[in-house]
């Protein structure tokens, strides 16, 4: 995994369309799209019956980590779908196949509506807004169960020392190749000087974190290749980019500054909030 510079941050956001094709067209697509998640179901409940079994004491605490991983795994499993089914449509749309693109439109959509995290977000989007904050607790415990990642969002907003790091992540199709494993996510983010006193970024640092849990961290002299210098109460901001090899994934950091109107200040650290890389996205704003 490697961040990369990314000159224009395209809004990909897709736009309603209707429905031109047959339920039972959508249908099956949907199902072919979930006989592997249903395989690795059954698979995982077979392992679990047999961990029980053999190990004697302590046989719940293997079920219920086999029950999470079983979960983390599928959610990988349809993340990977969602993003195929994506690709699919883009090139059936490019080469002027539009029954195709219609029908594989219409699959997606039953995918958004059946697929639990998508589902569980509404959820909890709805509960809030209601103030049943009991329920909000619950769909939210559920989701850190099939999908701790979608926990966080597609952005973040830390404040340190008056520096305030804002960053967007989106998902990019036309640069990913989900059948060969290659997931291409943008991010922007807006770096701004809400302190007295003139800062300059000197290095960043990148933990960056795919749904297997590899970690990798990177190191690396400014940014975009360049050190800028805000004074009070003005921003900076740049696009870049993370591939990875997973369709989500979770990146986190800090920039080191330091104050520039005297001599061999210190430098110190900014945080740069944990936020989401997702082929699902989310519903947050832009800044």
């Amino acid at each position: 995994m490697h961040s990369l510079s990314l000159k224009a941050f395209g809004d990909v956001n897709a736009g309603a369309r209707r429905c031109l094709s047959s339920e039972a067209s959508r249908r099956r697509e949907w199902l072919n799209c979930r006989e592997t998640q249903r395989n690795c179901r059954i698979f995982a409940s077979s392992s679990e019956r047999g961990g029980g079994g053999a190990g004697g004491g302590g046989g719940e605490s293997k079920s219920s980590s086999l029950s999470s991983s079983s979960s983390a795994s599928s959610f990988l499993i349809r993340s990977q779908t969602y993003a195929l089914l994506k690709q699919q449509m883009e090139v059936a749309a490019k080469s002027e196949d539009y029954k195709e693109a219609a029908r594989i439109r219409d699959s997606l959509k039953l995918f958004e509506e059946e697929e639990p995290v998508l589902r569980l977000r509404m959820l909890i989007k709805d509960a809030v807004t209601d103030q049943r904050f009991e329920d909000a607790a619950k769909y939210r415990n559920e989701l850190k169960e099939i999908a701790p990642h979608s926990l966080l969002k597609c952005s973040s907003d830390a404040t340190t020392l008056g520096i305030r790091i804002q960053v967007r992540s989106v998902y990019i199709e036309g640069r990913s190749q989900p059948s060969k494993g290659q997931y291409f996510f943008a991010y922007r983010i807006r770096i701004t000087n809400n302190s007295d006193r003139p800062v300059q970024l000197l290095r960043r640092h990148w933990i960056i974190t795919d749904a297997n849990g590899k970690v990798e961290n990177l190191w690396g002299i400014g940014v975009i290749g360049e050190q800028p210098v805000m004074l009070p109460g003005t921003s900076f901001e740049y696009s870049s980019a993370c591939p990875l090899f997973t369709p989500s994934g979770r990146m986190e950091g800090d920039f080191e500054m330091k104050h520039v109107d005297k001599v061999k200040s210190p430098t110190f650290n900014v945080a740069i909030a944990p936020f989401l890389l997702s082929a699902f996205g989310d519903d947050s704003d832009a800044f």
